[in-house]
């Protein structure tokens, strides 16, 4: 029970504490979860509030509420309510007074669907006469309200509801279109301090620090909240909570790799009087937006785009050069990335129209300044599908990173480049969402772009250059194809990191030019954002005839385990000549997997109780492991991240480490575990508990 003691005589009126009826008042407004005896609400929908008085009330007194919140309340701001009983206030607030027992007054409050969200002040005002007196009952925060129909972020069905806003943990899908990979995230949007951590957030963004009044006052709006969030969650304008990178050691901060949740990074920041918490990749950025924006009220969702592209100019065409050896040479600021990591987040567009409304593409990776901030979004999918790329906010470089041509070419050394290929489907592929209520892929890319191929999208697609004024260089064919399609680069098995890769040269197809090419083979370690970053193989070279239909590859362990980097991924070119100078280049994307690790929880999971867990995993090198750390977390399971230090490990060894949790939060909840080393990248696991309550 949230009392507040008063002893504060109000005229005739004593009050000795104020009741804020947290358990009512949570279990109403779906916001029990929250781990903080604070009164947490929901606008839009009413609290109770019970007074319990040493005196009793006088007929004559007039009773005046006042709601305040931001650092100057006024009414003309929407940041100040002045409300009396059973009376509407010209703000949408009102209070009606409940039947009550002796000595006390219940009173129900109500906020509009459009009120301010953040931390609020309640005072009653007692007038008898020509006196008035006040007194402060509490405070309180207010929240986005997705149960409430009135209010821009209402969402209809309950089960999305569930997943969107409440559910605290996740799945955000990694890896390449043909290797989808699931990784497990902690949201942890109700754990102790989290939303503090949020408030704060918008509290220390740029708009704020300008004009306080006028930021707080349009904190009502889920496009200004959300779009605030997505300049403050990375570090290159404001400071803010997350500072990405991109290249060289990450000695002096954490490896993006290594993060398996929001909570400790949101936590590192504010302990650290927000100091930007290093370092985060497009997956990190996006899994604390989420959370930061559920904390907040606002239904959001993780999604990712497989060959997501990275449209500097905005003319929707990106183009890749590589030399004659199937080197890729930097000659643009474009960029394929693998993946590509976003948020979309639920509300309506009163800015665009009711055709906008539904979900809303942000993205906080600083890639490029929103007018003159590092932001992105809240784009309408509706608009990116549409080709309405005008709009705001952001919706043409989101349009460009699903819907953009890849065009190949091969520059030679005296500087004449000729086109290999244009592919008009490559980019946006199995664009990737959670499911509702399980952890499946859910395929969402029909939300953002027409069929591949069909006469929509291309309407769409010359709409867009239209109204970017991007001068066409010509009829956009169908996809152009028939060098690359004639071979393929096959792997004869899924490497594991440790292992041999085994590659085979498939030739098909090919046309009488090619009755005798020589094969170039080049091997990279490269980034998720398939910029190269160690040279494997260096253009190795084999003359064959076209009677020959395949040409086996070998990358040793010994040849790659120095290159390779944290992403595991290698990219494979082979480049193809004739005497006669026809050319095909032929690309294949590795990904080398972890060894398994095995999670079991020996017994049941129950609330305050505690249980053992244990974690086999094993060393996937033909060498000795040292100095390797068991990380585990998990909300409502561990409140803190266990960090166990493991022993040394011999060449293939199995490892088995034990460690007990207490839950302390029933339902169903993930349970993380990541091995850490300094030989090899993070090995990952997750399992999902059903704790029960005590």
């Amino acid at each position: 029970m949230f009392l507040i003691n008063l002893s504060c005589v109000l005229l005739a009126l004593k009050i000795a504490n104020v009741n804020w009826q947290s358990k009512l008042n949570k279990a109403a407004h779906h916001t029990s979860d929250y781990s903080s005896t604070e009164a947490i609400l929901r606008r839009g929908q009413a609290f109770s509030i019970t007074l319990h008085l040493q005196t009793m009330v006088q007929s004559g007194d007039n009773f005046t509420f006042i709601a305040s919140t931001g650092p100057s309340p006024a009414e003309s701001q929407r940041t100040k309510a002045v409300f009396n009983l059973s009376e509407e206030g010209a703000s949408g607030w009102s209070a009606t007074q409940e039947p009550s027992e002796p000595g006390c007054m219940n009173f129900t409050i109500f906020s509009p669907a459009n009120a301010v969200i953040g931390r609020y002040k309640l005072k009653l005002q007692i007038g008898s006469g020509n006196k008035v007196s006040s007194t402060l009952l509490g405070e309180f925060v207010l929240l986005f309200n997705p149960w409430c129909p009135n209010d821009d972020v209402y969402m209809a069905n309950e089960k999305e509801r569930q997943e969107y806003v409440l559910n605290d943990s996740g799945i955000i899908f990694q890896g390449l279109e043909k290797y989808i990979q699931q990784e497990a995230w902690n949201y942890g949007q109700f754990e102790e301090d989290i939303l503090d951590i949020s408030l704060a957030i918008l509290d220390r963004s740029l708009n704020h620090r300008q004009d306080p009044a006028a930021d707080v006052s349009n904190r009502n709006n889920p496009i200004y909240v959300s779009r605030v969030i997505s300049a403050m969650v990375n570090s290159n304008d404001e400071k803010g909570v997350v500072e990405g990178k991109w290249n060289g050691k990450y000695c002096s901060g954490t490896n993006p790799l290594q993060w398996s949740g929001s909570v400790t990074i949101l936590r590192k920041w504010y302990r650290g009087r927000y100091k930007p918490v290093r370092y985060g990749q497009c997956w990190v950025f996006a899994g604390v937006m989420c959370t930061v924006l559920r904390s907040l009220g606002i239904p959001t969702r993780v999604i990712t785009n497989f060959n997501s592209a990275h449209d500097r100019n905005i003319n929707l065409s990106i183009d890749k050069y590589v030399d004659i050896s199937g080197k890729t040479l930097h000659l643009t600021e474009d960029s394929v990335w693998n993946f590509h990591v976003w948020n979309e987040s639920w509300f309506i567009r009163r800015d665009l129209g009711s055709l906008y409304d539904g979900w809303q593409v942000l993205d906080a990776t600083p890639q490029e300044r929103s007018k003159g901030i590092y932001q992105c979004g809240p784009a309408s999918t509706r608009a990116i599908k549409e080709g309405d790329v005008n709009l705001d906010y952001d919706s043409s470089f989101l349009f460009a990173a699903v819907n953009a041509d890849y065009v190949t070419w091969i520059h030679y050394s005296n500087k004449r480049k000729e086109r290999i290929y244009s592919d008009t489907r490559k980019i946006g592929k199995f664009i990737s969402t959670k499911a509702v209520g399980t952890n499946s892929r859910v395929d969402v890319t029909a939300n953002y772009k027409y069929p591949e191929g069909s006469l929509k999208e291309r309407q769409v697609y010359k709409k867009a250059l239209k109204l970017l004024a991007v001068r066409s260089t010509g009829k956009r064919t169908k996809i152009t194809r028939r060098r690359r399609r004639s071979s393929v680069l096959i792997l004869d098995a899924s490497p594991v990191i440790g292992q041999d890769i085994l590659l085979t040269l498939a030739l098909r197809n090919l046309t009488s030019d090619f009755k005798n090419i020589r094969v170039k083979l080049r091997a990279s370690a490269i980034l998720y954002t398939r910029r190269p970053k160690a040279e494997i193989l260096g253009g190795n070279s084999v003359s064959i005839s076209i009677a020959v239909k395949e040409i086996s590859f070998k990358i040793s362990y010994s040849q790659y385990k120095n290159s390779l980097v944290d992403d595991r991924k290698i990219l494979v070119t082979a480049v193809c000549e004739t005497k006669q100078g026809a050319s095909l280049l032929v690309e294949k994307d590795i990904v080398l997997q972890d060894p398994f690790l095995t999670i079991k929880v020996l017994g049941p999971t129950v609330v305050h109780k505690a249980v053992n867990v244990q974690v086999t995993f094993t060393n996937p090198l033909s060498e000795v492991v040292t100095d390797c750390v068991l990380r585990a977390e998990g909300s409502g399971l561990i409140k803190d991240q266990l960090r166990i230090n493991v022993a040394r490990m011999a060449p293939m060894e199995s490892s088995t480490v034990q460690f007990e949790i207490i839950p302390y939060k029933s339902g169903t909840r993930q349970l993380q575990v990541d091995l850490v080393c300094i030989h090899f990248s993070d090995i990952k696991g997750f399992v999902m508990l059903d704790v029960a309550p005590a």
